[in-house]
Order: C-alpha cells, then sequence, then structure tokens
C-alpha cells in the first residue's frame, strides 16, 4: 500500500480471492493508509487495476463483495474441483455452486452480465479472440 505499483504499472490486473476477503472486511484500513502515504483515493489508485472473484461459498459473503466492490471489479469463479467439493446439507446444492448467488443479487441484467461475461472479456482483451475462434470451430464440426 505504501508505494506506486498500481500507478506505475497500468494498466496491469490480477484477481485474488485473499485480497477481495481483506478489502471487504478491513477496507477502511487501507483507505486510510492510501490516504497517509498521500497516494490518492484507494478507488482510483488499485480499482483499475484489481478485480475481485466470486469464489465465496455463501450468499451474505456474495451480498457484501456486491456493496463493497464496484460492480465493474467483480470477476465470475466457480469451483468445478475446488477446495470444497460437497453439496451443503441445509440447501442442497454445491458450496461452490456461485452463480446462483450472483443470481439473487438485487443487480440489473446489465451488471450480472458484465460479472459473468463481460469484466472478463475486458480485462483478459485476448479471451474474446479465443471465444469467438472456439465458436468457429464448433460450427465447422
Amino acid at each position: 500500500m505504501n508505494s506506486s505499483v498500481f500507478k506505475d504499472f497500468r494498466p496491469s490486473s490480477s484477481s485474488s480471492r485473499t485480497a477481495a476477503a481483506a478489502c471487504r472486511i478491513t477496507g477502511g484500513r487501507y483507505r486510510g493508509l492510501a490516504q497517509d502515504a498521500k497516494l490518492g483515493l484507494l478507488s482510483e489508485l488499485m480499482l483499475n487495476n484489481v478485480f475481485f472473484d466470486t469464489c465465496v461459498y455463501h450468499l451474505p459473503g456474495q451480498e457484501l463483495l456486491a456493496k463493497v466492490i464496484p460492480v465493474d471489479n467483480i470477476l465470475f469463479a466457480s469451483e468445478m474441483i475446488g477446495a470444497v467439493r460437497g453439496v451443503d446439507p441445509e440447501t442442497g446444492h454445491h458450496y461452490d455452486d456461485t452463480k446462483r448467488y450472483i443470481d439473487q443479487l438485487p443487480l440489473s441484467a446489465a451488471d450480472k452480465a458484465k460479472i459473468f461475461e463481460g469484466n472478463a472479456r475486458r480485462v483478459y482483451s485476448r479471451l474474446s479472440r479465443v471465444i469467438e475462434s472456439s465458436r468457429g470451430l464448433a460450427k465447422e464440426a
């Protein structure tokens, strides 16, 4: 936080579940550190460079993520064979089925489209080319 790495290396991008948890829980601390170091606003400093994934296995966590982090900085993620492979006995759903939580958020269809696809295409600029190329191959088959 006490460096100008985000200013010096724009536009880089990274996605970090750990950073997402830290920002949601201690966001005020990071804002204060940026201010004390005279680095500018945290939103201007980091949020064009840091993106947060949706590997949060419960609705309250997803709600907090969408409340604290701008929609433009949230990337959809779900682990098919990840940290938690079981089915939640309380809900009957797989723990890592994060799509259903995003579907329940009080966001517009346009904002959900950003989370599910648009942001990833923007952040990972070659992704659209790969997707369109693979669609073309699928049509030929």
